[in-house]
């Protein structure tokens, strides 16, 4: 498949360059990520960041003033998150922080928020906890969390009518968070399912062997499976070599982005049900537009990290912009409600728990010429895939929305 691209001489030429500003009349924003541990996703995700940075300063800037990234990398260790957090609020004096892409990490930067009353934007952890049990006044996520993905995915998984379950995912907040959601979302639209095995290797550490054994001897009907990156990759070789996906429903949380889609190259299984990223087949002017200038400045195309680098930046300075100020406050007063221009589409920060209603999208993957992508796709509005407010008012802390 190719992607209908216009000429090189639509591409907005960009002349800003990052960083390149003065000392004086700048707003330095606070970037905090796993970039050693999590190569695959966030080096994408920084060059997203450094375009919507290019485009901003080139358009003006924000109030008036350039603005810089200051990045930090926390060795996928939430002790060194937090340090690294310190040392950019107390030393670089940075007015906003963003980032964190492990779970965990991202709720270890919330705790940081709520302690120092200090903005933060978590870009990428999907935990529910984040908005919801950990929430607090001072932290916004942008991605679509666990619970959001699970939810546009259980329609389709309890259409299948598979009654025995088997679960794999990775042993941490993450994985425990939507390996929680997909048994408690499957099990009210299918009661009479059942859970018959379940598999939590550590992260990066899976031994795919004794994992798909336990898998096939559970005799499922259907998997759902958490495990991404290399772990991913392993898990599918082992499977594809035992036979354990033949004549199984496959639903498999993120798998659909070229991140974690790509690498599988002619081991990419059929019709697994995904959340992903297509970045080949999205025709919207949105989409469009960002491409174009992601390809014009990289010569690559875009990743599910590109857009989540750069939707972050948007709304950062879109926040800044509507409070007319980087003042912790007035940036939260800001943010609720905030409606922002991304890559797919307008996305608004709710009030009720300070999550984005960013989407994804929703299909089937497919080994096109022994390379992995997604077909038979639509895109999930957040909007749509959400607790009542109700339910989120009992889950989050009673004064995180004072």
């Amino acid at each position: 498949m190719q992607y209908k691209m216009l000429g090189a001489a639509a591409v907005l030429a960009l002349v800003v360059p990052l960083g390149v500003v003065h000392a004086q009349g700048v707003i330095k924003i606070g970037e905090i990520n796993s970039y050693k541990a999590q190569p695959a996703f966030l080096e994408p995700y920084k060059k997203g960041m450094e375009l919507a940075v290019e485009e901003i300063n080139a358009a003006g800037g924000v109030n008036g003033k350039k603005i810089e990234l200051i990045v930090r990398d926390d060795n996928a260790n939430p002790g060194e998150a937090v340090r690294a957090a310190e040392e950019l609020v107390s030393r670089e004096k940075v007015d906003v922080l963003t980032g964190s892409f492990l779970s965990h990490i991202g709720l270890a930067l919330t705790d940081f928020a709520k302690q120092k009353k200090f903005f933060f934007l978590a870009a990428e952890p999907l935990t529910d906890k984040i908005v919801w049990q950990n929430g607090n006044r001072y932290t916004f996520r942008l991605r679509a969390s666990t619970y959001m993905q699970v939810a546009m995915l259980v329609p389709e998984a309890a259409a299948m009518k598979k009654k025995r379950w088997a679960i794999v995912y990775p042993n941490y907040e993450y994985g425990q968070s939507a390996a929680a959601s997909f048994k408690t979302l499957l099990k009210a639209a299918q009661p009479d399912v059942e859970f018959v095995a379940e598999q939590a290797p550590p992260l990066g550490r899976v031994d795919s062997g004794s994992v798909v054994q336990a898998l096939a001897d559970a005799k499922p009907d259907a998997i759902f499976n958490v495990l991404f990156g290399a772990d991913l990759s392993k898990f599918v070789r082992e499977g594809n070599t035992r036979g354990l996906f033949q004549g199984r429903e496959v639903v498999s949380l993120l798998t659909g982005e070229p991140e974690y889609l790509d690498p599988l190259k002619e081991e990419t299984p059929n019709g697994w049900l995904v959340t992903g990223y297509p970045w080949y087949g999205i025709q919207t002017p949105e989409h469009k537009a960002f491409f174009l200038a992601y390809h014009g400045k990289y010569k690559d195309y875009p990743r599910l990290g590109s857009v989540v680098g750069y939707s972050a930046i948007k709304s950062l300075a879109e926040g800044m912009k509507k409070a007319k100020s980087t003042d912790t406050e007035k940036m939260i007063a800001a943010f609720r409600g905030l409606k922002v221009s991304t890559p797919f589409g307008p996305v608004v920060y709710r009030t009720q728990d300070q999550q984005s209603t960013m989407g994804a999208f929703v299909g089937r993957t497919k080994n096109e010429g022994g390379k992995g992508v997604m077909v038979d796709y639509r895109y999930a509005d957040g909007a749509k895939f959400q607790p009542t407010d109700a339910e989120v008012k009992k889950l989050r802390p009673a004064d995180a929305n004072n």
